[in-house]
């Protein structure tokens, strides 16, 4: 029997994004969660330079996939320091936080 191939289906975020923005409340709602998208894009960015899975992460973080997932979607958790420097150190980096001071208006 033939093994299936695998055909990643296409994404196009940026016009994604464009038509939610048509969405009332939509613009608002997602910028709300801006921070919280921004760290979950740098983790995965991170566990991809790594060259790792979620599996791969979740054995040396010794925790599940599920807990991986979970970690890297935006929104749906907010992990501790803790679980954000052991996440770090498992794709092999250092978690680093700063305080910036607002743009004066």
């Amino acid at each position: 029997m033939a093994e299936p191939k695998y055909k990643p289906v296409p994404h196009d975020h940026k016009a994604m994004l464009a038509k939610a923005r048509t969405r009332k409340g939509f613009t608002e709602a997602y910028d709300a969660l801006a921070l919280e998208y921004q760290v979950a894009g740098q983790m995965l960015k991170a566990r991809s330079r790594a060259g790792l899975t979620q599996d791969a992460v979740a054995e040396r973080m010794g925790t599940t996939k599920s807990a991986i997932s979970r970690l890297e979607s935006a929104g749906k958790h907010a992990p501790s320091l803790a679980t954000l420097k052991r996440y770090a150190s498992a794709v092999g980096c250092e978690l680093q936080v700063k305080l910036v001071r607002h743009k004066a208006p």
